[in-house]
């Protein structure tokens, strides 16, 4: 084509990685600021003006408009987050911001999450836009705010406060998909059509106060604990929808496997099961405990809070479910709740995908699955836009990628990087 989209990619991963934008949900980190400030400079240099947006100080996000704004074809949506959650350099082989790559890959924290996909994007408009291939279809590009929190301070405030800035998009590509793992010994690449829904809950007991050396049965930590322990033991039911039918049918035709246990199935992702395996199943995870203020003091009250995932068409039952699950000694009240969302698999956005893929890896399986997470998507939805995870890696085949999300050491291989640029590439040529 007379560029290379994937010469940059590296570079600007790594600048965006050592500029630290953690986020630990309280507004009390860096921000990303900095960040914004490199991607609205990146495409500046090529002549695309972007305008950068703070819902908070510090709390920036980059909207730019790209491709043909003429044209009378939907827009399309491209976005990818600027903050990633933090990170603690001691558990780390290497600091976690220096961007260092260590025998072909690529660590620091948001090399997978998702700081690739920025630099992917980039990468390829910048090579685009200088060589003057323009995408025939407007394009709307957003690096937000916060989506580590949920997104208050970013997507969801960009649609709450400039929601016209949107006007005409129909579609959107971002994160987590598009990746391969092996299955059957064959390279199958996932692309996110879904996602489960938030609902972060506040677990509360209440019981008697009193002196920690005499018999009490009304105790709240007590009563609390059981119901994490019910909670965390609850075998939630198997309800695959369509895009994770469609998933277990790709691997009954890469393994030649005969039995229908969704489960047996999907052991074939090996360790990836962790993050598949939890698109059948509404899933729950006490993660943060508060009780008591002295040793021999039996505290009056016990807090714990719980990460819950639900599956489209869950939202009114999930909780209700959790507060029966746990009993009546424990109130359930929402923290932080957001809707599940899934999307058909199929379409033109899909086909531009499942090309670009077979493009650069001709061997590809490609099928949809449902995020166990929940990404940027859960706020344009709100504005009536249908959403898919697209960010291409080619993976070695013993990496256990799923475990980088959030994780120590996360890394991204280079080759996978720039494999993605050039499917990305293709991508738009598709559009």
């Amino acid at each position: 084509m007379g560029y290379l989209p994937e010469a940059e990619t590296l570079r600007i991963c790594q600048d965006l990685i050592r500029i630290d934008t953690s986020n630990f949900g309280d507004n009390s980190g860096p921000g990303e600021r900095k960040a914004a400030e490199y991607v609205a400079a990146s495409l500046a240099e090529v002549g695309i003006q972007s305008t950068i947006y703070e819902s908070d100080s510090g709390r920036a996000s980059v909207v730019a408009r790209w491709g043909n704004q003429n044209s009378d074809r939907p827009g399309l949506l491209i976005h990818g987050h600027l903050d990633v959650v933090p990170a603690q350099s001691s558990d780390w082989q290497v600091d976690p911001f220096a961007a260092e790559v260590v025998d072909g890959y690529l660590f620091g924290r948001g090399a997978v999450d998702m700081k690739d996909f920025d630099a992917m994007l980039l990468s390829v408009v910048r090579a685009r836009q200088r060589a003057g291939v323009i995408p025939d279809r407007p394009i709307t590009l957003v690096f937000t705010a916060d989506e580590e929190a949920g997104g208050v301070k970013g997507a969801h405030w960009l649609v709450d406060k400039h929601r016209d800035l949107f006007e005409g998009c129909t579609e959107a590509i971002g994160e987590v998909g598009g990746f391969s793992t092996e299955v059957g010994g064959k390279r199958l690449y996932l692309i996110e059509s879904g996602e489960k829904g938030i609902a972060w809950m506040r677990l509360q007991a209440l019981g008697t106060a009193g002196h920690g050396s005499m018999k009490q049965p009304d105790n709240a930590v007590t009563h609390l604990a059981r119901a994490l322990v019910a909670l965390g033991e609850h075998d939630w039911p198997i309800e695959a929808g369509p895009s994770m039918t469609l998933l277990l049918e790709k691997v009954r035709e890469l393994t030649g496997s005969k039995t229908t246990d969704p489960d047996e199935l999907l052991e074939h992702f090996g360790s990836a099961v962790r993050m598949i395996g939890s698109g059948i199943r509404n899933t729950t995870n006490a993660t943060m405990l508060d009780a008591g203020y002295k040793h021999n003091v039996i505290p009056s009250s016990a807090t714990a809070f719980v990460d819950g995932r639900f599956l489209p068409g869950h939202a009114d039952t999930f909780m209700p479910e959790v507060q029966r699950i746990v009993g009546d000694k424990v109130t359930v009240e929402p923290h932080i709740t957001d809707k599940a969302l899934e999307f058909a698999f199929e379409g033109d956005l899909v086909d531009a995908m499942t090309v670009a893929l077979y493009s650069q890896d001709p061997d590809a399986h490609i099928a949809p699955f449902l995020m166990s997470g929940g990404t940027d998507a859960k706020a344009w939805s709100r504005l009536g836009i249908t959403s898919y995870g697209f960010t291409p890696l080619r993976l070695p085949g013993d990496l256990d990628f799923t475990a980088l999300f959030h994780g120590v050491d996360e890394r991204v291989p280079v080759d996978a990087l720039e494999f993605g640029s050039r499917v990305f590439d293709t991508f738009l040529n598709q559009i």
